[in-house]
């Protein structure tokens, strides 16, 4: 069976910055207050007309340059995202055409904060048992539309940003590539992370009385959530480590998803590393959802964190709650 290898990655974000001095202006928060809790100094928000396509199609096309491949050489498109620029298709389907891709085959993953590591796996499966040879894969997010941008909403609004990361995937000729991927999901937690409307089980789908009581914003039981990320993501990476014969000690950089600073420092101290061995972007973009370890998969290459043959480990936590992890030698 052969192994799929990451050829080209990309990043897309949008040029409006939101600092947290810009939200003092539409809240009662404080950059201090952000910062201490989240480690977020700023965010990228999207600006009227700009939708998670947008970002998407950015993406791609800087993963495409980068493996110096033409679109036409994909031949399936798999797309992680929460946040479609409509209720339906998906933003694989807007992809695949913006690509000029003709009938090759999208869809959309809905996983959440683990949505890109969800569909890398995904395109893994389709290049080792050979149904395709080049595969896109995309986590891109438009969160901020979605928010409640008020006082009421603060918890929640303050986290998001929005952004798009792409990568080429295509079978190794060696030892490199993705080792393995880990998914898991625990659906009991579903209503500790979530956003209730617009939805099918009402009729209609979305009501001038759900927005009245603010039913079309997210969710979350912050403390739950932080309790269950960080007792899911060191389980998710040593389960990567010992899938592939491997110990911390070999290797170079863990990507987690961009959730919280506070978790990933707690995620650093269980595994007993210091927090340069896990890379870190949140202070400049948010959490992005399932855009964000495409983001920052490709600013750790940027910055040189990443050099042939090192062993990285991807991991994520999320809605659903789901979790995930990938080994990659690359």
């Amino acid at each position: 069976m052969r192994r799929a290898k990451i050829t080209g990655v990309g990043h897309a974000v949008p040029e409006r910055v939101i600092t947290n001095r810009d939200l003092e202006k539409m809240m009662d928060t404080s950059n201090e207050w952000i910062v201490s809790r989240t480690g977020i100094e700023e965010r990228h928000w999207v600006t009227e007309g700009e939708g998670t396509s947008d970002l998407a199609i950015r993406a791609s096309r800087n993963a495409l340059h980068q493996a110096e491949i033409d679109p036409r050489e994909i031949d399936l498109v798999v797309v992680g995202s929460l946040t479609s620029d409509y209720f339906f298709p998906g933003v694989g389907n807007q992809l695949q055409d913006k690509l000029g891709l003709d009938t090759v085959p999208s869809f959309d993953i809905k996983a959440a904060c683990s949505a890109f590591i969800y569909a890398l796996s995904i395109g893994d499966q389709f290049i080792k048992t050979g149904q395709a040879n080049t595969v896109l894969v995309v986590g891109a997010e438009v969160q901020s539309t979605a928010l409640d941008i008020s006082t009421e909403g603060r918890d929640m609004s303050v986290l998001f940003g929005d952004g798009a990361g792409a990568v080429i995937l295509q079978p190794s000729n060696d030892d490199t590539g993705i080792l393995s991927t880990h998914l898991h999901s625990e659906g009991k937690y579903l209503k500790e992370l979530w956003c209730e409307a617009p939805a099918s089980r009402f009729n209609p789908r979305l009501s001038p009385e759900m927005l009245a009581e603010g039913r079309q914003y997210p969710k979350m039981n912050g403390r739950e959530v932080f309790r269950n990320a960080v007792t899911r993501f060191p389980e998710v990476i040593q389960e990567a480590l010992e899938a592939n014969h491997l110990t911390l000690d070999d290797i170079s950089l863990i990507i987690p998803h961009q959730a919280n600073l506070r978790i990933s420092q707690m995620i650093a101290k269980k595994l007993g590393l210091s927090m340069d061995r896990l890379f870190s972007n949140i202070h400049k973009y948010g959490n992005t959802t399932g855009a964000s370890i495409p983001i920052a998969l490709s600013e750790a290459l940027t910055e040189d964190r990443i050099h042939s043959g090192d062993n990285i480990i991807l991991a994520a936590f999320g809605s659903g709650f789901t979790w995930a992890s990938a080994a990659i030698r690359w």
